[in-house]
């Protein structure tokens, strides 16, 4: 994957070290590859929900 001044890696599949997560710089999306709801743990994927839910709040029309 060619670099990407915009894009910032934030997750990468420990097996296979192919990109799992990704976000926009200086903007309010992110994105995964993977079921975070499905997590092993009840709260491991948590912090992904309250980022989303926090970024809806702060651009609310």
């Amino acid at each position: 994957v060619a670099a990407n001044e915009q894009i910032e890696v934030t997750h990468v599949h420990l097996n296979d070290k192919t990109i799992a997560g990704i976000r926009v710089k200086n903007k309010p999306v992110f994105s995964v590859q993977y079921h975070p709801e499905a997590s092993a743990g009840p709260h491991d994927s948590r912090y992904l929900f309250d980022e989303f839910i926090h970024n809806m709040n702060q651009h609310k029309s």
